[in-house]
């Protein structure tokens, strides 16, 4: 595989704006951030698409609205509703959290239901969807299932993680893995070749992404967007920003 162009890796990233203490002003920093570096998305929540999209406007960055996060036990009706208002509203890509219980508990007609509602929906309203499976609290078998079911649904990306999915440990303390080069091997295995694979968590430094780029990785979350793309920079990676580049902000941490 050949290397990568900094406007290459740019177009790789869903820039993360996501938790849950942002402010406006963060918000506004963030997409800041993603239209000088030129990303694929700023990832944010649905209250933020409007003002993501005036700060976009003449650029060819994207807004990318989470729905059902990070938890996806809204009711598929509400799920919906949400996905379709928020590519309506003008979020080119959505990504939607499985309902994990439903997948614990192996009611799969459900899951599959949900998936190819909500895929119609967005699709419908003009925008792509991306289906977050929180991989840590599962198992391989229900990961491949999952990659059968929104192969079936013919879904835009498959992704492992919200950023959020801590698991209580047996010491009582909470952990994360994100997106494991394992999960992710697995995912583009069983899933159908034309659908892509976005990766969330624990991607924070160029080598990170120039590693699950090799496993078949087409897109990932981060909030370390600046580090990655100053890193190629300074590496000699060909290609420029679109933009004078900014300070980076103190915005906190998600993926």
């Amino acid at each position: 595989m050949s290397q990568p162009t900094v406007n290459e890796l740019a177009k790789m990233i869903d820039h993360s704006l996501l938790h849950p203490t942002m402010t406006d002003a963060d918000v506004q920093a963030g997409c800041e951030l993603s239209r000088d570096y030129g990303v694929a998305t700023a990832c944010v929540k649905p209250y933020s698409i409007r003002q993501a999209l005036n700060i976009f406007e003449g650029c060819d960055v994207e807004a990318c609205a989470v729905i059902g996060f990070p938890h996806g036990n809204s009711t598929t009706g509400i799920k919906v509703v949400e996905a379709e208002a928020a590519a309506l509203a003008g979020a080119a890509e959505i990504d939607m959290v499985v309902n994990v219980g439903k997948v614990k508990g192996g009611d799969w007609d459900y899951v599959a239901r949900e998936v190819s509602m909500i895929n119609e929906a967005v699709v419908a309203a003009g925008s792509i969807l991306k289906v977050i499976f929180e991989n840590d609290y599962l198992t391989a078998e229900e990961i491949i299932k999952l990659c059968e079911i929104c192969t079936e649904a013919d879904v835009a990306f498959v992704k492992t993680s919200t950023g959020y999915g801590f698991v209580k440990g047996a010491d009582g303390k909470y952990s994360y893995k994100g997106a494991t080069h394992e999960h992710l091997k697995l995912m583009r295995e069983h899933t159908a070749a034309h659908i892509q694979i976005k990766a969330a968590g624990g991607v924070r430094t160029l080598d990170d992404l120039l590693a699950v780029r090799e496993l078949g990785v087409t897109r990932i979350g981060a909030t370390a967007t600046q580090v990655i793309l100053d890193d190629a920079i300074k590496r000699g990676f060909e290609g420029t920003l679109p933009a004078p580049r900014i300070e980076a902000s103190d915005t906190p941490a998600g993926y």
